[in-house]
């Protein structure tokens, strides 16, 4: 074939692409609204050919070398986001997650997303200024409507963290004998071990060790996380195995390593012989002590463990002098780095289920035998995607309650803030930076009971 041929067979060939771009890359009508336009814009972008369980793979995924590349791309894709719950949430215009809205709203702005490398070869799946402009209206009026930021000045009502509630309608009869219960150390086998045990509210809400001890100084395998503002947790423990507070408060009385109970059978025993409990606990529940009440006591109880009115939640509602310079700062690195993306909400956390190790392989260097615990969500779900995968904690107080991560391993703030940014974001975050990122953290120590929250183990 001469040169001339092939030159015009690629000019045509190059003309018919660039047309089939240009009609793929117009963004949708303006006619639509804000989730119709988002759920076009999403399909034509091809999030579906990485972020779902069943990714739809182009015709040279199948070629040696590069259909290795693409469907490790697709792979690595699907373990850091699954975006069918979201494409589903646009199709029914109904509730989307507070985290999907929140990563994809963070990578729009960012324009990470579709990544370079695929749209030069999807040609349709670039997202252009005007669609870019359609998504992030999309995002702020979905936030609006979903998650409003009701307590925030109006010039953070669209970020994806609020202010923590004052406090929340609780039974107070129930919450007071759900205090007595969460002190009391009958719930445990040999009368020595309570919630508070491991769980202590002048301590954080923590016990500060790396594992707790429970009856005879057994040991469990993962770190206690705070009670304090766990109601705001869309489920409960690092595994997700209780979707709440009262089913949470069931599994300590019953776990052989931390209060061994042989059943609440027992429990209730021991505390129907208390005849003055007895009679108080059966003013408030007509049918008496029971499994189901004493862990719906506890729960309300625990309802009320909320620490409004940090620094930070000041400088939300309005008062700029509520946090240093430093700290302005150091949020803004916060979300810098994408950690609004996880850490969201009032509890800055607690909203969704994470991979530990996107970027790189924490367990690997970690360095130490891998346990059941280290499974996360899978112990659960036995779903390969789940393994490594954990609720993510919130911040709330988290300068109160070292060690961090599930295995606590972190003694420091500074430690984890660069630990997340290798393993999370795959980027070595400065010293400089990590310390205003840290400054911001220690702002989010709040108020219990009116008065700013202290642990007695820090002197």
């Amino acid at each position: 074939m001469k040169k001339s041929t092939i030159l015009t067979a690629a000019v045509v060939l190059l003309s018919i692409m660039g047309g089939v771009y240009l009609a793929a890359d117009t963004a949708p009508e303006q006619s639509l609204t804000p989730t119709a336009q988002m759920a076009e814009i999403v399909g034509v972008s091809g999030c579906a050919d990485c972020h779902t369980a069943e990714p739809s793979l182009p015709f040279y995924a199948e070629f040696p070398v590069a259909g290795d590349l693409v469907k490790k791309d697709a792979a690595d894709g699907y373990r850091a986001f699954d975006v069918q719950p979201m494409m589903q949430a646009l199709a029914d215009d109904s509730k989307v997650s507070e985290v999907d809205l929140a990563k994809v709203e963070k990578v729009i702005l960012d324009g990470t997303m579709p990544p370079a490398k695929y749209y030069m070869v999807q040609w349709g799946a670039n997202v252009n200024g005007e669609e870019q402009q359609m998504a992030l209206a999309w995002a702020k009026e979905a936030r609006a409507k979903y998650y409003p930021n009701k307590l925030a000045a109006p010039e953070f009502a669209n970020e994806t963290v609020r202010p923590i509630e004052d406090a929340v309608e609780v039974n107070p009869l129930k919450a007071t004998l759900g205090e007595l219960l969460y002190h009391d150390t009958r719930l445990s086998v040999d009368n020595t071990v309570s919630c508070a045990s491991c769980h202590g509210l002048n301590t954080g809400g923590v016990d500060n060790k790396q594992y707790s001890e429970g009856v005879n100084g057994q040991k469990g395998g993962v770190n206690a996380p705070t009670v304090f503002n766990a109601h705001y947790n869309f489920v409960q423990f690092w595994d997700g195995r209780a979707e709440t507070l009262a089913a949470q408060a069931a599994g300590p009385p019953l776990n052989p390593v931390e209060m061994a109970s042989a059943s609440f059978d027992e429990i209730c025993g021991k505390l129907k012989a208390d005849a003055a409990f007895d009679k108080a606990f059966t003013a408030v529940y007509p049918d008496g002590i029971t499994e189901q009440n004493i862990t719906d006591a506890i729960q309300e109880f625990e309802r009320t463990l909320l620490t409004p009115n940090s620094s930070f939640d000041k400088y939300l509602k309005g008062d700029k002098a509520a946090i240093s310079a430093e700290a302005v700062e150091g949020y803004n690195l916060f979300k810098k780095y994408d950690c609004a993306t996880c850490h969201i909400g009032e509890n800055l956390g607690g909203r969704s289920y994470e991979l530990m190790g996107i970027m790189a392989d924490y367990f690997a260097d970690r360095g130490s035998e891998l346990t059941n615990e280290d499974n996360g969500r899978n112990k659960e779900t036995k779903l390969e995607r789940d393994i490594h995968r954990f609720k993510v904690p919130g911040l709330r107080n988290v300068a109160l309650t070292a060690p961090y991560f599930h295995d606590g391993t972190q003694a420091t703030l500074d430690a984890a803030v660069a630990a997340m940014g290798k393993y999370e974001v795959g980027v070595e975050i400065p010293a400089s930076e990590v310390s205003k990122i840290v400054t911001f953290l220690n702002s989010l120590t709040g108020e219990y009971k009116g008065k700013i929250l202290t642990n007695d183990n820090i002197k």
